[in-house]
């Protein structure tokens, strides 16, 4: 262990050894989240006792929560791809616990129903969100360990699969269907990527989607959303609610926008609108514009995960290139939904906008992995200026 512990970057980094595609999307996001974020909650930020009636409450947090992100994403990046690849299995182990944890009454936090909370005096910290990280490290280790079986169902996915049980179980008791649906695709991605059997895959997708049905049909809450999410105007001042007023919101923002902090839906009609929401927001007081950019800049992200990945991949470090490709996956996935979500594409999953929504676990997250990839890029960098790692 004290080998574990003891890898440390050797190097100074340098700006130049930076992917400035990467550092620009992700800048430009949590620059724009700080905006949205304080625009969207002024409202509720004044009227909650529980906030001081301090307007900016939800700025001056979201903006702590950012620095400690970026803080914490400094840390990260200091230790080489080598220390997470060993520590992987130990941190996923850690996930899991916390997760276990949470469901325990009088020590994880309920809101609104779930349990998905634990209280660290001033901040809540979410291990859901967390998990989504460490379910891309295991599954890239994992694969990276069995790439020889991955073409076997006993031996190569059997295991994954009784891990991934156990995790989407805990996720389902909070209950947490969101994290659930982007952690299986993290992990289903990354063992496709890694080399799994395409016939093997195939069925597999199919049994998810199988699966995802059941889950839905099983759970009244789940198919009250759903039947919501189809026709929210059937039921507008209920299950359909907050649908019906993302909608408008995007109706309303039309080209242009109605103008930074001109919003009326954010004043009380749209519920979670600086948190799972905020797009509607977007739309609404940045127009079709707005929207467009905050895609343009989340695709810009996702590509150069990929891209840093499959340089990796030709440098022959696998598990560098998984992680990369992994943390693509991951914001591709639950921007997808969020998005999906806000526009009435997809039923509610309480998901958060990566880099853009208000909540200190989900950034603390997307900082930590979005200083994982930089460290992918640096340590290719390295390589190919004839640096040992």
């Amino acid at each position: 262990m004290s080998s574990l512990f003891g890898a440390v970057a050797d190097r100074p980094a340098t700006m130049a050894e930076f992917d400035y595609g990467v550092v620009s999307a992700a800048v430009l996001l949590l620059g724009l989240g700080l905006v949205m974020v304080y625009s969207s909650s002024i409202a509720i930020a004044e009227a909650g006792k529980y906030t001081g009636n301090q307007p900016a409450f939800f700025l001056i947090r979201h903006a702590v929560f950012v620095f400690i992100g970026c803080m914490a994403g400094f840390i990260c990046f200091q230790f080489p791809m080598r220390f997470w690849e060993q520590a992987a299995p130990y941190l996923f182990m850690l996930g899991v616990l916390l997760l276990a944890v949470v469901l325990i009454p009088g020590i994880g936090k309920e809101v609104n129903g779930s349990r998905r909370w634990l209280s660290l005096g001033m901040f809540n910290l979410q291990p859901s969100e967390m998990m989504k990280l460490l379910a891309v490290l295991f599954a890239a280790d994992y694969t990276v360990r069995k790439a020889a079986l991955m073409h076997s169902f006993r031996k190569g996915f059997m295991p994954m699969l009784v891990v991934m049980l156990l995790t989407g179980g805990l996720l389902l008791r909070e209950p947490d269907f969101g994290a659930f649906a982007v952690i299986t695709v993290i992990a289903m991605g990354i063992l496709f990527l890694g080399g799994m059997n395409w016939k093997l895959f195939a069925t597999l997708i199919v049994l998810l989607l199988i699966g995802f049905v059941l889950l839905i049909w099983s759970s009244p809450y789940r198919l009250q959303r759903v039947v919501g999410f189809m026709d929210p105007w059937a039921d507008p001042l209920g299950k359909g609610y907050q649908l019906s007023h993302a909608l408008i919101a995007f109706g309303r923002g039309e080209w242009f926008g109605v103008g930074l902090g001109g919003s009326v839906e954010k004043l009380f009609y749209l519920p979670e609108a600086h948190t799972d929401f905020l797009l509607a927001v977007i739309a609404e007081e940045l127009g079709f514009i707005g929207v467009l950019t905050v895609i343009a800049l989340f695709a810009c992200l996702i590509w150069r995960a990929f891209a840093i990945g499959n340089q990796a991949a030709r440098l022959e470090r696998y598990f560098s290139a998984l992680v990369a490709q992994g943390v693509g996956l991951w914001f591709g996935a639950q921007t997808v939904i969020n998005m999906g979500v806000n526009m009435g594409l997809l039923p509610t999953k309480g998901l958060t906008l990566p880099l853009l929504s208000f909540g200190g676990s989900g950034i603390l997250a997307n900082c930590c992995a979005l200083a994982m990839l930089l460290r992918v890029d640096y340590e290719n960098r390295q390589m190919m200026k004839g640096y040992s790692l």
